[in-house]
Formats: structure tokens, C-alpha cells, sequence
């Protein structure tokens, strides 16, 4: 039985991501089962918080052979995906825009990055990895008529607010903003905001914490 996917933690939901991207890399190399401490170790955390994770959705493994990576890659799947799919727009296609779209294109067949939008003439009526760029003022046209309902930011912080309005008024149910700028969003928009430079000095503080830096 699936678990209601309410029910699921926001970091359970991003461990469980992780799980089948690296699930499927042990798939790749022939590897049928895999136990808790395994999996722990690949994602440096405790066995512990793998078999929370798995009860979560329902998953036990067996004190012989542990998981079956297979059965637990199409259960996360299930999970994770939709039926038919979801489509996503990137909102900048400036150096950020373009890597996203191209790191992106075609790693999930479930997940897929359809369309761009910029107000630079220079980048307008283009393609990026097969994705065609549209000038901002076509968002709500362009979105309405592919049923697009999530949307990437990555135009300059001071530009978010307007964009993700712009969004939710178009239909979009939810947002990944890679700006500095927080952005308020109606309740029924899932919001994730994603700041570079705090994770960078996050990084650098534990750095400096352990005695690598002064």
C-alpha cells in the first residue's frame, strides 16, 4: 500500500529522490538487493533513517537479502511521478536557465522541462537543448495552452515577486525559485526556494568550524 502522500515529511520526500537516483545507478551495475546500512552509506546517514523512510511508504525489506532494488525504485516511482506526467517552464534563461535546462533535459521521464521564458531579445525565439525560449510577455498564453504547472525562477532577485504573481495567476501549482528573494505565493502554490550563496557559506561556516580555514 502507498502511503498518503500528505502524510510525507519534506525531507522524507527529498531522501526518497536521492534513494532512487542512486537505486538505479545500483540497478545499472547488476545489483538486485540492497540493505539498510547500504543505502545509509551512500547518502551518509543512518540505517535508521532509511528504514523510517521505507516504513513511511510501506516498504520492508528481509533479514537475508534486505531490499529488492527493482520492486523499490517502481515504488518510488509511484510515488514521486504522475501518471502522465508533469510539465515544467524555466522563468530566465540567462547562464543559470540555460544549465538547468540542459543538466535536466531527459533525466526524468516524468519530469519535463518544456518551455522558457526572457524579456532578452538576443534569447527570444531560441532553443536550449530543444527547449524553445518565449518572450515573457507569451507566459500566461503559453502556459495555459501546454498545461504547464511547475515553474523554475532564475531571473535577477529583484525581478521574483512579479514573476512568481505572474505565475500563480497563469496556473502554476508550483514554484522552484533559485533567487535570493523570497517570493509569497498563494497557499495552494507549493514553494521551494533555493539560495546558492547561503548553502555556499553554510558550507564554508562548517568548514571553518572543523579548523580547515581561518
Amino acid at each position: 500500500m502507498i502511503a498518503n502522500l500528505k502524510a510525507l515529511p519534506d525531507k522524507t520526500i527529498e531522501r526518497l529522490s536521492q534513494y532512487r537516483r542512486n537505486l538505479l545507478i545500483c540497478l545499472s551495475k547488476g545489483k538486485q538487493h540492497i540493505f539498510s546500512h547500504e543505502i545509509a552509506q551512500i547518502h551518509n546517514i543512518t540505517p535508521v533513517q532509511v528504514r523510517r523512510d521505507l516504513m513511511l511508504i510501506g516498504h520492508s525489506g528481509t533479514l537475508r537479502k534486505g531490499y529488492d532494488v527493482k520492486e523499490l525504485i517502481d515504488l518510488i516511482g509511484r510515488i514521486l511521478d504522475t501518471k502522465d506526467g508533469l510539465k515544467v517552464c524555466v522563468v530566465g534563461i540567462g547562464n543559470l536557465g540555460r544549465s538547468l535546462i540542459g543538466y535536466f533535459n531527459g533525466r526524468r521521464s516524468k519530469l519535463s522541462i518544456v518551455a522558457g521564458f526572457d524579456v532578452n531579445p538576443d534569447k527570444v525565439d531560441k532553443n536550449y537543448a530543444g527547449v524553445h525560449c518565449h518572450h515573457v510577455d507569451r507566459l500566461n498564453e503559453i502556459i495555459k495552452r501546454d498545461g504547464i504547472t511547475i515553474a523554475i525562477i532564475t531571473v535577477p532577485a529583484e525581478q521574483a515577486p512579479d514573476v512568481a504573481e505572474k505565475l500563480v495567476i497563469a496556473g502554476i501549482k508550483g514554484i522552484l525559485n533559485y533567487t535570493p528573494k523570497s517570493v509569497n505565493v498563494a497557499p495552494h502554490v507549493y514553494l521551494e526556494e533555493y539560495d546558492m550563496i547561503t548553502s555556499l557559506e553554510k558550507v564554508a561556516y562548517f568548514v571553518k568550524r572543523n579548523g580547515n580555514a581561518e
